[in-house]
């Protein structure tokens, strides 16, 4: 019969139009509106703030994160800490530090100290020689172009760096470029170099440090935890916290460092976070391969839903007859060349905090 048909066709047409007629989801704010939110937040010394606000803008929009005020100070504060506001910021003592750096290397490949002079005389491309470029760098961007050159030119370099140059963060937010060159797609900039040459521009230091700060889900409550895992690797607070509970529930004292898993330790001889766990094997329930599979997601959010996570946790309160915080701060002392006195992750999260909350009230 045709009305049955007709009638379908007529109830298709009034859908569409009762769709059509649905109102749209509330658009969030315009661009405009989010920068001038942002340039009002970053402090008025703060040179060119339009152009910070307009970068951290396009990066939150690039990555769909929210541009609330929430996450806008959280990138705010971290590129505080680790740059006040300086896109290739200058690093005391580099010449310094690079020269103690590659005297190091040499040391170590046994490599005599004739020879390294002797490639450090070699003519750099404008002219001057390697150890007078050297003897100039201000900022970890000049350092990075200039072992770039020294790899690509002189069969020292090769040697001593084995190809891979030893800058491995930079930009206003110090950001990892191994993580920035893992995070490629989707960078909204045209790249004319490498992604290396991007995370010393404003653009790419902001778009890959906020991507490692914001671009993955997390179980905490507290802003803190974020800007810890910041400095000490995803998951870090989470992975501190279950170490924590660990030790609590077997007597034996844990570095609580966050990492669960020895990279690359054969069954045989796992670390010490893993031995501790197979004390209590049978508690579990688990044997050490099903361990072993577990802790291998501890830099993933599925480790907080993980059989192995629950019940070291339900084991640990029960025994403690408290309910154990779910993340704890990493007890790691920080060690770089640029540092110059004692540091601790604890000692940068709570100064990121800090400079979060000031953000939230202005």
């Amino acid at each position: 019969m045709v009305w049955p048909r007709l009638l379908m066709t007529a109830a298709g047409l009034a859908l569409l139009v009762g769709c059509s007629s649905m109102p749209a989801a509330p658009a969030g704010p315009s661009a405009d509106v989010v920068r001038t939110d942002i340039a009002r937040r970053i402090p008025a010394r703060v040179e060119d703030r339009a152009g910070w606000a307009a970068d951290i803008q396009t990066a939150l929009a690039a990555q769909q994160l929210p541009a609330n005020a929430e996450n806008i100070c959280a990138v705010l504060a971290v590129i505080e800490q680790e740059s006040g506001y300086r896109a290739n910021p200058e690093v005391p003592g580099l010449p310094r530090i690079a020269r103690a750096e590659i005297d190091r290397r040499a040391a170590a490949l046994h490599v005599p100290s004739l020879l390294v002079e002797a490639g450090l005389k070699v003519k750099a491309s404008d002219g001057r020689s390697y150890a007078q470029q050297l003897a100039q760098v201000r900022s970890e961007r000049d350092l990075s172009e200039l072992y770039e050159e020294i790899i690509g030119r002189v069969p020292m370099g090769q040697r001593l760096f084995a190809g891979k140059n030893p800058v491995q963060t930079g930009g206003a937010m110090q950001v990892s470029i191994a993580f920035a060159q893992a995070n490629a797609q989707g960078y909204p900039y045209p790249v004319t170099g490498s992604i290396r040459d991007e995370v010393f521009t404003r653009r790419g230091g902001v778009y890959f440090g906020t991507a490692h700060l914001l671009g993955y889900q997390t179980p905490y409550t507290q802003k803190v935890h974020r800007f810890a895992d910041y400095n000490a690797g995803r998951y870090a607070s989470r992975n501190a916290a279950f170490q924590s509970a660990l030790s609590r529930l077997t007597g034996q004292p844990l570095a609580l460092d966050g990492d669960l898993l020895l990279p690359d330790a054969p069954m045989e001889k796992p670390g010490q976070t893993e031995r501790a766990l197979r004390s209590l094997a049978p508690q579990l329930g688990m044997d050490e391969r099903q361990i072993r599979r577990a802790l291998a997601q501890a830099d993933r959010l599925e480790f907080s839903d993980s059989a192995l996570h629950s019940q070291v946790f339900a084991l640990a309160d029960a025994r403690t007859g408290t309910t154990l915080p779910r993340a704890v701060i990493p007890g790691i002392h920080l060690d770089s060349p640029k540092i110059t006195r004692e540091l601790t992750t604890e000692w940068f999260a709570n100064r990121v905090d800090t400079r979060y909350r000031q953000c939230l009230q202005r």
